[in-house]
């Protein structure tokens, strides 16, 4: 149905709702993100933009690199 991809992008399909609120990845997503059965995903949400999963392991490590700005020394603001 979807199976075109452009630069890293994909169009995975479509997946309903069950009735307990589940939905099943495409098959294609879990390959091509490695999602294995016992992973742990974040979902985030923007209510105008909509909802995003990505692997919690993923996220802690970008996240870390983030925090890593902490172990520098600020740089002194140029005088004017």
């Amino acid at each position: 149905m979807f199976e075109e991809s452009h630069e890293g992008k994909h169009i995975f399909g479509t997946v309903k709702v069950g009735e307990r609120g589940q939905i099943v990845i495409p098959k294609k997503a879990r390959e091509v993100f490695s999602i294995q059965p016992g992973d742990t995903l974040l979902v985030l949400g923007d209510e105008k933009r909509g909802i995003a999963i990505v692997k919690a392991d993923a996220f802690h490590a970008m996240a870390m690199k983030m925090l890593k700005i902490f172990d520098s020394n600020p740089e002194e603001a140029p005088e004017d």
